[in-house]
């Protein structure tokens, strides 16, 4: 499993052309999902992510996780994580998990974040989404299961 995690002052996730969800100062977190993942590659993006120490202290070092911040998080499902531009033009997105099995680790891993206590918003599985965010930082981090 991979997830891309952007720091931001805010987010939202739109789906024809109305808001679905928003959050303020927190994190931007796009969840790819690989055939071969399970709940335990679920669990590790999960508790990684939330202790992740990527907020700044009052000196600007990166001393406070999403957790010691309570800051709001917004889940987003991207399959293209998991493209693989080796070869030609077209990414091939052989290496994502198929929708079905997908969508069931994808809704697992927002009921993971729900036990948090923190503020959680998704986008919609399989949605063609429009996402808008202010970046702070920037600051972006890609995490992968099978690589960390």
């Amino acid at each position: 499993m991979k997830a891309l995690i952007q720091r931001v002052k805010q987010a939202s996730v739109e789906i024809n052309k109305s808001q679905y969800s928003i959050i303020n100062s927190g994190l931007l977190i796009l969840v790819g999902i690989h055939k071969n993942d399970t709940d335990t590659d679920m669990k590790y993006i999960v508790d990684k992510s939330i202790n992740l120490r990527i907020f700044s202290d009052d000196n600007g070092k990166f001393n406070y996780s999403a957790l010691d911040i309570k800051a709001e998080l917004l889940i987003v499902s991207q399959f293209t994580l998991y493209a693989d531009t080796s070869k030609g033009r077209r990414p091939s997105f052989f290496e994502s998990a198929l929708p079905d099995s997908a969508e069931v680790l994808y809704n697992n891993t927002v009921e993971e974040y729900n036990k948090t206590g923190l503020i959680i918003r998704t986008g919609e599985f399989g949605a063609n989404m429009k996402i808008n965010l202010t970046n702070d930082g920037p600051v972006t981090i890609m995490l992968d299961s099978l690589m960390d």
